[in-house]
């Protein structure tokens, strides 16, 4: 640890560099299971490499894919490893907002070698922009954008490598996170942010919220230190309400889907205790049969899990929804060797937990009933022209990590990260992509079909084999880590990367982080877009008339989009057709 500086670090690098999941113990429990499993995975291997690539019914992926005609209307985009962003001919990009744009006419200017000031930083669009949707009524759309976590290094004054030293620095983190909304509009010069929008909204740490379901009322599993170190942000530091020693259940009101009304800028958001605690990556609705809202969530850790959530009541249009995250169940997968798998409700008699216990320590919940662990389960996507949903498994390098005394590497709650069918493979560096398929056609359905739509992996290095990736992989159109993922109105897969852009060594020739397209019937996948050098591309929707894609750009190590003379800025671009024709 001496030799890296955290400031440096992702929040995820950072969490695992700080909270290491532990070595398992009990060696012998490893073996049994290895044991009684050996001769599945074999097959789930070769599942993988083949029919991992189809639609519906299990037809030879090479051969699907020779007699499909290719659904795309781009021709694939070679990888970049420069510093700007790269679309196929045909299309077009610019910058619509970057962090510290000025959401407000009194807000403070971006000074390109400072960054923002204090006083109104929570005026100005937010760091590290993630997850986004766009919301539209009559003539008026709506971007709102999600500010994952912020970067100290360039957001706090120069000379203080990275670290918060006073309440002024801490109010101004706690400002660039959290909420964007704005409204945009596209003018003869390209789409617009409205400044001084009567919709305009920055939601931060400090925002009044309210909170419902059962936990309205085990720091380890959740990554929480008790150390009076200074840690990321030294919060505690500075605010009494981060200090454990004083609040030692402030950890419990954070890790929930808060649900915010864009459209009443006077509405206090509401942090929907029952879908769970848990690092959310994002939350894909559904609508079952008879109308109750499914909403299927990934926890993004090593080892963790992948949720469900079923209302009690049905969504009416126009009608009162308040009740539909609050009162209903919640469930936790597990993926079976035999490409079946199950929702195991996460009730009181099921996990011998309270329903508030249920809410707040949702891991140990999972835990309980013997859930699958995942590697790093990120974005769900659910597919609108096919009942079924996808969930991106990032990676996992700790999977089957050996120490010394051959003992496998554990999630927190000691649970041993062995190999198991939807995770096939140890030391997992390129990720997956799991699709699901729920029985009878209705996603509120107790059980499902799986396989996997993708295991990303580089055949030009690895030649054949799990690492190569399955058949659906070649050496035009390698990646690694999926993150995001949407699916369009046409079914299209869209799926954009956070993972290692070093292009050498295992991932010789992906060059940068990257969107690309995916064929959920024919499994085929190509390159979209291509991101700045060390920029994270996460977060995707479109305008309301399909003729625009607003993409995220987070993080990037290079100065962009301003040029070398500024301090790199994550950013929303928006693409399109040179002919303004639908690109989602």
């Amino acid at each position: 640890m001496s030799n890296v500086n955290q400031w440096d670090l992702s929040a995820d690098d950072w969490d695992e560099l700080n909270f290491p999941r532990p070595i398992k113990q009990g060696f012998d429990r490893v073996v049994k299971a290895a044991i009684s499993r050996r001769g599945v995975l074999g097959g789930v291997l070769a599942f993988g490499s083949g029919a991992a690539v189809m639609g519906t019914g299990l037809l030879k992926g090479s051969t699907a894919m020779a007699q499909q005609t290719s659904r795309f209307a781009f021709e694939q985009l070679a990888p970049q490893t420069d510093g700007t962003v790269h679309v196929p001919a045909g299309y077009n990009w610019h910058t619509l907002v970057r962090w510290g744009d000025p959401l407000f006419s009194d807000a403070p200017a971006f000074d390109a070698v400072t960054g923002v000031p204090t006083t109104g930083s929570d005026r100005v669009f937010g760091e590290n922009t993630d997850g986004m949707e766009l919301f539209n009524l009559g003539n008026t759309e709506l971007l709102v954008v999600n500010s994952e976590y912020v970067n100290t290094r360039i957001n706090l004054p120069d000379g203080q490598d990275g670290k918060a030293i006073s309440a002024d620095d801490i109010v101004r983190l706690q400002n660039f996170q959290g909420v964007s909304v704005m409204e945009v509009t596209e003018t003869a010069d390209g789409w617009k942010v409205v400044v001084d929008s009567p919709y305009n909204r920055r939601i931060h740490h400090r925002s009044p919220m309210t909170i419902d379901g059962p936990a309205a009322a085990g720091f380890k599993r959740y990554g929480v230190s008790t150390k009076v170190d200074p840690g990321r942000y030294n919060y505690h530091g500075f605010d009494a309400r981060f200090d454990l020693s004083n609040n030692p259940n402030e950890p419990h009101r954070a890790g929930y889907i808060v649900e915010i009304d864009p459209w009443n800028p006077d509405s206090t958001p509401v942090k929907h205790t029952a879908l769970g605690r848990f690092k959310h990556e994002n939350a894909a609705c559904a609508l079952a049969l008879d109308g109750r809202v499914v909403v299927y969530m990934g926890d993004d850790e090593r080892g963790e899990y992948i949720y469900k959530w079923v209302s009690r009541d049905v969504y009416v249009p126009g009608g009162d929804t308040a009740t539909l995250l609050s009162e209903g169940q919640l469930f936790v997968a597990r993926f079976n060797d035999d490409g079946t798998g199950i929702w195991l409700a996460l009730t009181p008699e099921d996990t011998g937990m309270t329903k508030a216990e249920i809410a707040i320590f949702t891991r140990m919940a999972g835990t309980a009933v013997s859930a699958t662990t995942m590697d790093r389960p990120e974005w769900v996507a659910v597919n609108p022209t096919a009942v079924e949903a996808y969930c991106c498994l990032t990676n996992n390098v700790q999977r089957g990590a050996t120490n010394d005394d051959e003992s496998f590497r554990t999630n927190a709650a000691g649970e041993p990260m062995i190999t198991n069918a939807p995770n096939p493979r140890n030391m997992n560096r390129y990720g997956q992509i799991v699709r699901w398929r729920p029985h009878g056609d209705e996603h509120a359905a107790p059980t499902f079909d799986w396989d996997l739509y993708v295991m990303a992996g580089n055949p030009t290095v690895h030649g054949k084999g799990p690492y190569a990736g399955t058949a659906n992989i070649n050496a035009g159109n390698l990646f690694n880590s999926p993150d995001g993922m949407h699916s369009d109105t046409t079914g299209l897969l869209w799926i954009q990367t956070d993972g290692n852009d070093g292009n050498d060594g295992d991932f010789v020739g992906m060059g940068n982080n990257q969107m690309l397209a995916g064929d959920p019937v024919t499994g085929e996948i190509r390159r979209f877009l291509t991101g700045p050098k060390g920029a994270e591309v996460t977060g995707l929707t479109w305008s309301a008339d399909k003729r625009t894609m607003f993409v995220g750009i987070q993080h990037p190590d290079r100065p962009f989009p301003d040029g070398e003379h500024s301090l790199p800025r994550s950013s929303i671009i928006v693409v399109k057709c040179d002919d303004n024709a639908l690109i989602g």
